[in-house]
């Protein structure tokens, strides 16, 4: 199991009804797959900065999940062919990432998150 991040843009012209379905898909997918659905986070209507299929807005949902890799690409399958969504990405999150906790760093310890350019 493998942490994943999903985006999905859907119409805004969508009923709350309509928005529900196609997460519940979604999760449906995710669970027959094996895997867990964390936290969804809908983010609401946004503005896009220029035009997607005639749009100027969507909305947005993220959900941050964990499942196999052929639970994901079922999930990138149904999204794409999916009429109300205009675009998703499917991000798996990577291992260390996922794992690290974050703890005090020492001053004299570099922070692992930011990059050093050698000079």
């Amino acid at each position: 199991m493998r942490p994943y991040e999903i985006m999905v843009i859907l119409d805004v012209s969508l009923e709350e009804e309509q928005i529900r379905a196609v997460l519940d898909r979604t999760v449906d997918t995710i669970k027959a797959g094996g895997g867990n659905v964390g936290k969804v986070d809908r983010w609401g209507k946004r503005r896009f900065a220029y035009e997607l299929a005639k749009r100027w807005e969507g909305y947005y949902i993220l959900l941050e999940v964990t499942g196999t890799t052929a639970a994901m690409a079922e999930v990138d399958r149904q999204l794409r062919l999916a009429d109300a969504v205009l675009r998703h990405k499917v991000i798996r999150i990577p291992d260390h990432v996922a794992t690290a906790e974050r703890r005090p760093l020492t001053p004299d310890e570099p922070d692992p998150d930011v990059a050093v350019a050698d000079a």
